[in-house]
């Protein structure tokens, strides 16, 4: 198929989005390259990704761009061999365990703890933040971080697990705000090594190690933003290690980007460049895992909030792109961008959420109050 045949099937596509090739609005696409259109109806959001961070093609609203066309659902007119490798994959390889559990951290969490002191803000919090009052992405941890410790009743004294414990915030704010004791697992070691020293002088241990080792008793146990890279092989094997590890009369939350529809298949680009082996779960996936182990005391979902946590990110980014370019190429800079402005648009189209689940072993007697 020709190069012109090729646009006019990209212009009516790009039209049931209301965005034009080449136009005036900010949403619409501007096209560098002709080659552009059969590399994405051939390797569809891989070929995508890759033209974009080739310079092939912009966008002067990128995150408003992808909304357009996640609220459109035009993705699903580009299934591509890409997408059925990636979803076939997923399916019938456990791409979470043995040494596949590990290959998260050394691609994305181990690149470089200057990219994400200077995207992160005050605190390396890489989740979404909690905006009901808050002005300001730290602002904005600081009460998500808040908002786990009163969900979970922290009190002086307790001991709490922290599956995917991060560069250790969490743990830091919650021995200092509440008083409590703490064990944090992590697969990386980069954030093994920041969250140790950030940690120095309380009462807190770090561990680089594989959540499902985990055999002791807590008071407490929660897990926040790490239950993506668990998969669907593994969602009913980590709720038997959080109720294996906490006390009857203990509470657990979860804190997970979640798919409103039907089990989400693994973007092909994401996959490659962003997060391998990951995956949001759905809400069939999650409740059905944790059947006849829990109680699910609260189901919040705050998803918005995270399409103003990764603009915060985005801008953060920027303001620090002259001095993070002595390390990383134009190349990278333009897949940041396009992992950033993706990944906004699918929390401003609602296409995932991002959820806090609030579960007890037993149920809470008298009933649990829930926290906001």
């Amino acid at each position: 198929m020709s190069q012109d045949s090729l646009r006019e099937r990209a212009e009516a596509l790009l039209e049931h989005a209301g965005i034009r090739i080449d136009g005036d609005s900010p949403t619409d696409i501007q096209v560098h390259d002709s080659r552009v259109y059969s590399r994405v109806f051939a390797h569809g959001s891989l070929g995508l990704g890759e033209a974009y961070m080739d310079g092939w093609w912009d966008a002067e609203d990128l995150p408003g761009f992808f909304t357009k066309v996640l609220a459109s659902h035009l993705d699903e007119h580009l299934k591509t061999l890409d997408t059925l490798l990636a979803h076939l994959k997923a399916r019938f390889i456990n791409l979470q365990r043995g040494q596949h559990a590990w290959e998260v951290g050394a691609t994305h969490y181990d690149l470089g703890n200057d990219l994400f002191e200077a995207m992160l803000g005050q605190r390396l919090v890489y989740s979404c933040g909690y905006w009901a009052n808050a002005t300001n992405i730290d602002e904005a941890q600081a009460a998500k971080l808040d908002l786990v410790c009163r969900k979970l009743r922290l009190q002086p004294g307790m001991r709490v697990l922290d599956i995917g414990c991060g560069w250790g915030e969490a743990l830091k704010y919650a021995a200092e705000h509440y008083g409590v004791q703490g064990v944090g697992v992590t697969i990386s070691k980069e954030q093994a090594e920041y969250a140790r020293a950030l940690c120095q002088g309380l009462p807190v241990e770090i561990r680089l190690t594989d959540y499902r080792d985990m055999d002791e008793q807590f008071d407490a146990v929660y897990s926040i933003g790490m239950f993506e890279h668990v998969g669907q092989k593994n969602y009913r094997t980590y709720f038997e290690v959080v109720r294996r590890c906490l006390k009857p009369e203990g509470l657990s939350v979860l804190h997970s980007i979640g798919s409103n529809g039907k089990p989400s298949q693994p973007d092909p680009w994401i996959e490659k460049y962003i997060f391998p082996n990951s995956m949001i779960p759905a809400a069939s996936q999650v409740s059905a895992a944790l059947e006849e182990l829990f109680v699910v005391e609260d189901w919040h979902n705050f998803g918005p909030d995270y399409d103003t946590t990764l603009m915060a990110w985005k801008a953060n980014f920027d303001a620090a792109w002259p001095e993070l370019s002595k390390n990383y190429d134009e190349r990278f800079r333009r897949m940041w961008h396009f992992y950033l402005a993706c990944s906004a648009a699918v929390f401003r189209s609602r296409r995932d959420q991002l959820w806090q689940l609030t579960l007890s072993p037993e149920g809470v007697p008298g009933g649990y109050r829930v926290p906001r």
